[in-house]
């Protein structure tokens, strides 16, 4: 029940910005090179195979790990990820968008989340995906949610450094050199 309800709030939260960009006009996918799409195809089917793979090795002892104590580990994952991803939208307000653009005149932003990690919207979505693997309990879903999230998110990460280092220049290449992408101090 808990697990089901933390589903439909992380994909409320998605369509919720998807509808956002679309009320403001926002969401142009000119220089987006179809990493939007990606990204949104890759995550339902990594999320329809984990389930999938939930559903069918559930009671597989080769493939399960799970336990009620990681059932609550991943939930709290889960709800990690849904608050830094929420956080990091807060942050950019209207510079948020799903598609990649850079407004006019805007600045690097270095506060909240982004004074550590550069992308840290997802961060979030890659703590919601490990979490949901984690809370199904087996490691093809952890595999499939990681892997897959992974595969839709490192192209969509390029085109957008590429995108703001050319748009906003020397500073967001200055930023570039005490940040992390993904990972605090790591990577």
């Amino acid at each position: 029940m808990i697990l089901t309800l933390t589903i439909l709030v992380w994909v409320v939260m998605e369509v919720w910005l998807l509808i956002r960009d679309a009320r403001r006009g926002k969401g142009g996918t000119a220089v987006d090179r179809g990493t939007r799409t990606l990204v949104i195809v890759v995550v339902l089917v990594a999320a329809a195979g984990a389930g999938l793979a939930h559903g069918l090795l559930r009671h597989d002892p080769v493939w399960q790990f799970g336990s009620v104590g990681l059932t609550v580990a991943g939930l709290l994952v889960m709800w990690a990820g849904l608050g830094l991803r929420f956080w990091a939208v807060r942050v950019l307000g209207s510079s948020f968008r799903t598609t990649v653009e850079v407004d006019e005149g805007q600045a690097v932003v270095d506060r909240g989340p982004y004074r550590w990690i550069r992308h840290p919207s997802y961060t979030g979505m890659l703590l919601i995906v490990t979490g949901l693997g984690l809370a199904y309990g087996n490691w093809l879903s952890l595999a499939l949610l990681l892997v897959l999230t992974l595969v839709g998110l490192l192209p969509r990460i390029a085109v957008e450094e590429r995108v703001l280092t050319s748009t906003l220049g020397r500073p967001y290449a200055e930023y570039r050199t005490h940040t992390k992408r993904l990972v605090p101090g790591l990577w």
